[in-house]
């Protein structure tokens, strides 16, 4: 038998092999002697020396992947070294003292807004609210209204205080509310970032609820408006009234007669877009949103059925008399459009026959001047705003363009490079050509231009043409940049016109509140040893824009001249409207969209198909 030897030939078993233990132990012996002689394998070493030491192993399983063992180590000793240096960065910054870097101070635009806004505040008529912030203000004129012949208007209790004295004009008084509302439509973010948005919403609040008391608000259809509340005309004598009298309003005591109107296109229609307008504003509060609008449709209806001026006759021609009132019809009906979508307004808008008779096509000395009489200018730029942003086509395209081209023109004349208007030697604008009070339309063409120029940014367009020169959006900022800055204080004379803003500024301010103590108790007549007086007003009308310099940049600070020194509620308006538009770092946009929050999708009227075939 025959078996095979592990080490290597042939290994013989006899059966029958009778050799002793000593024989058997002998060969074997000799066997291995034989079989160690050779070089052994691996695998032979492995059967006769059993498992040894193993090797380093040169990878690392980690169940999921196996890694080099070299890379696992570098890794792991590469976040421990970056968590050692990342705890020692964190015990250095909590260890060394901190320097905390404040938001940088608001800009002078800013600054002067917040102080402009307060002067709403202390023009307030009625109950005051706890926070009005004025502390020398009262509850005053509280029986406004209730010795009205009116029966249907009883309660003319509120709104504000036209100027120094204690009159209710709802003509300028309505076009100041629509400024306001007009610049938090396109500025909401820049309200909002100087923290002012809840105020100006509050002011236009306050005026938009008292106008809602001048007619029957609740009505589809009236017949007459409450146009003023008090009375200016002292060529009667020693009656006692508004501008006779020279005492506080919280200590009148002299009956405040309503003066009402039944044909009166101008206001009403002016009426109508202040209230349209605000209804944007307060979009959100649905309620008082549609309330509005709701008033503002009937006053527009009025202004079209009754025509005429309100003025006509009336006390207010001698103070704000009124030149015509196709403007109005302008401007109320694009205010209306924006507010409903409903396209019967924007027609009315866009007739070529009211652009005709508001003077879109004849230009005068005053065209492109914009203020509390005329709107054409400001009408001209809000519906350029939809040809730039919505670009409607057929059937208002050819009228939108004349309109874009006069706003274009209005530009053009408020350039120094042009002659349309001249300027002092200070730099001031004489858009009313040397009258009294020029800040109040110089402020409202640096709005305008301000807006327009913003208009075109957002509208990818760099610039404009003035005849055959193209000028570019910075020019028209710097106009109004340069205005603004007059009215704060660049100016020959370095007068901050401004009441409240910088160290110099008018300290006799034409206002009845503002010159007499509170403490004191003056009767009508009683008051002039403080009209008279060449002291200082005891009280600070914070924000108040006065009048403003003549022709030669002179102004005398004299209580008694109102020319100089007395501010106005229609061009404090116009004034914050231009510095809401000119703050900021210019990270904050024009807002595109809300103005046109209620109209419909506008897709351009396609053209009549062509006739039918006939062979």
């Amino acid at each position: 038998m025959y078996g095979r030897d592990p080490w290597g030939g042939p290994l013989e078993i006899n059966a029958t092999d009778s050799a002793t233990d000593d024989d058997r132990s002998r060969n074997l012996g000799d066997f291995d002697r034989a079989a160690l002689s050779r070089p052994l394998d691996e695998t032979q070493q492995s059967w006769l020396l059993g498992p040894g030491e193993e090797k380093k192993k040169k990878y690392v399983d980690l169940g999921c992947v196996i890694v080099s063992r070299k890379l696992f180590v570098w890794t792991v000793g590469s976040i421990l070294a970056a968590g050692l240096l990342a705890g020692f960065i964190t015990l250095i910054v909590k260890t060394v003292p901190r320097h905390h870097h404040h938001a940088p101070p608001p800009d002078n635009y800013t600054q002067a807004l917040h102080k402009a806004l307060m002067f709403f505040n202390a023009q307030r008529s009625g109950k005051l609210p706890k926070h009005n912030n004025v502390s020398w203000r009262g509850n005053s004129c509280m029986n406004d209204g209730k010795t009205n012949v009116a029966p249907v208007i009883k309660d003319l209790v509120g709104g504000y205080y036209d100027a120094g004295d204690a009159i209710k004009f709802h003509f300028p008084g309505s076009f100041a509310m629509t400024l306001l509302s007009w610049s938090v439509i396109e500025y909401s973010a820049k309200y909002e970032a100087a923290g002012e948005l809840a105020h100006v919403k509050e002011i236009i609040k306050w005026g938009t609820d008292y106008f809602l008391k001048c007619f029957n608000s609740t009505a589809d259809t009236i017949d007459q408006l409450a146009a003023q509340v008090g009375v200016g005309d002292t060529s009667k004598g020693s009656n006692e009234n508004d501008h006779y009298c020279w005492m506080r309003p919280e200590d009148i005591n002299y009956e405040r007669p309503v003066q009402m109107c039944h044909s009166c296109s101008d206001l009403s229609a002016e009426m109508a877009a202040a209230l349209a307008s605000a209804s944007i504003v307060f979009k959100d509060d649905k309620v008082y949103s549609q309330k509005l609008v709701h008033g503002a449709k009937a006053l527009y209806k009025f202004s079209r059925e009754q025509r005429g001026r309100y003025s006509a006759g009336m006390d207010a021609e001698k103070f704000y008399n009124s030149t015509m009132y196709w403007d109005e019809f302008i401007w109320g009906a694009s205010w209306l459009y924006y507010a409903t979508g409903n396209a019967t307004y924007l027609t009315l808008a866009t007739t070529p026959g009211l652009a005709k008779h508001a003077g879109a096509f004849w230009g005068g000395p005053n065209y492109g001047v914009f203020n509390w009489d005329s709107k054409l200018p400001g009408a001209q730029v809000l519906l350029s705003r939809m040809r730039l942003f919505l670009s409607p086509g057929y059937p208002y395209e050819e009228i939108l363009s004349t309109f874009h081209n006069q706003t274009s023109i209005v530009m053009c004349s408020y350039l120094p490079y042009f002659t349309s208007f001249n300027r002092t030697r200070g730099g001031l604008i004489q858009l009313n050509h040397g009258d009294p009070q020029p800040l109040q339309h110089a402020v409202n063409a640096a709005f305008l231009a301000a807006l327009f120029s913003d208009y075109l940014e957002a509208a990818d367009t760099p610039g404009w043409y003035c005849g055959p020169n193209f000028y570019s959006i910075d020019v028209l900022r710097k106009f109004a940049q340069t205005q603004i800055n007059y009215v704060l204080g660049k100016n020959p004379r370095k007068m901050s016109y401004l009441v409240g803003f910088g160290n110099h500024y008018p300290k006799h301010v034409h206002h009845r509140g503002a010159s007499i103590p509170k403490s004191a108790r003056p009767n009508c007549n009683g008051g002039y040893k403080y009209r008279d007086s060449s002291k200082p007003n005891p009280n600070i009308l914070v924000g108040a824009m006065v009048g403003g310099p003549d022709k030669f940049d002179g102004f005398h600070d004299v209580r008694t001249n109102y020319n100089y020194t007395e501010p106005t509620l229609a061009g404090n308006a116009g004034l914050v409207a231009a510095l809401i538009a000119l703050s900021g770092d210019g990270s904050e946009k024009i807002d595109k969209n809300t103005m046109f929050s209620a109209v419909p999708p506008m897709f351009p009227t396609p053209p009549p198909p062509p006739a039918a075939w006939r062979p």
